[in-house]
């Protein structure tokens, strides 16, 4: 019993739906016109595929994913009542009771909506993996019931991730059965210590405000000078009179915006006319400290 229950933990598989959950809620927000949409990666779980299968109310839709280029299978468990909530809303019954099912088949219509939510959370769960690994999913074929799935023999090792889902108050369960089988030729990069930082060199935020700084207008102002003044001789000044602010030819130029201060330079003209800076002094650049005594 130990043998069979001990199976290889998958520290950055764990770490890649914990990311997926926080990328889900937006994308079936998007999805449902709007309507809020929170995703919560419930449970994390490992089991042989029998027992994965033998855990799944019978009442469920399940549908079976091919995995490319791994050449695998997982299977996707979407429960009634997350089924129903999305069906509500898609079709104008936000403001509506929620109502419950009754245990039956599935129209042809349920189906189809079932497998469009289901391909939707594939796209976020795809964009989930690629940071390490260019992955495809694709629904294969919709079973009749969840025991009903063949992905693996029923003794191999499998991961069962249940995705906890709420639609504008109500919602349900996805779960996903990952046999080993289906990534067995990534394995080894799934079973890597996962000691925090980037996942696969995620630089998208990077990217994203890199883009946005892009097209910002920024006002800069060029100080030339500040001298220092007594108020007596301020009072003083009449029209006509001229004010010696005792700026040289080699005066620096020292441009801020707003209160921060981000460089000095040396003005001049280009042939063109228009007036030129040339950068002496960035005050971005962090000083090297002085005077700093080691032990």
């Amino acid at each position: 019993r130990s043998a069979r229950s001990n199976h290889q933990k998958l520290p950055v598989l764990e770490v890649i739906f914990d990311r997926f959950a926080l990328g889900l809620g937006p994308v079936l927000k998007a999805y449902c016109a709007g309507a809020s949409a929170e995703a919560e990666l419930e449970a994390f779980e490992y089991m042989s595929c029998g027992e994965a299968l033998d855990s799944l109310s019978p009442q469920s839709l399940a549908l079976v994913t091919e995995v490319q280029p791994w050449d695998g299978s997982i299977g996707l468990i979407l429960d009634p009542e997350l089924l129903f909530a999305t069906l509500e809303i898609m079709l104008g019954g936000r403001s509506a009771a929620q109502t419950y099912w009754t245990p039956r088949a599935y129209s042809t219509i349920e189906k189809r909506f079932g497998q469009r939510l289901c391909e939707v959370a594939l796209e976020a769960l795809t964009e989930a993996f690629v940071r390490l690994f260019e992955v495809q999913f694709e629904v294969d074929r919709i079973e009749g019931s969840p025991q009903a799935l063949v992905l693996a023999a029923p003794s191999t090792p499998c991961v069962k991730v249940t995705m906890k889902i709420t639609l504008e108050e109500r919602g349900g369960t996805l779960i996903f059965l990952l046999p080993q089988t289906s990534f067995e030729s990534v394995r080894p990069q799934l079973a890597a210590p996962f000691r925090g930082g980037q996942l696969g060199g995620d630089s998208s935020w990077r990217e994203l405000l890199n883009d946005s700084l892009q097209d910002t207008a920024v006002s800069v102002d060029a100080v030339l000078h500040e001298p220092s003044l007594q108020l007596s001789d301020i009072l003083n000044w009449s029209p006509g009179r001229t004010i010696d602010l005792g700026i040289h030819v080699d005066q620096e130029v020292t441009v801020a915006c707003g209160e921060l201060k981000m460089f000095t330079a040396a003005i001049g003209r280009r042939r063109n006319g228009a007036v030129a800076l040339r950068i002496n002094r960035d005050f971005s650049e962090e000083e090297e400290p002085k005077d700093v005594a080691f032990d």
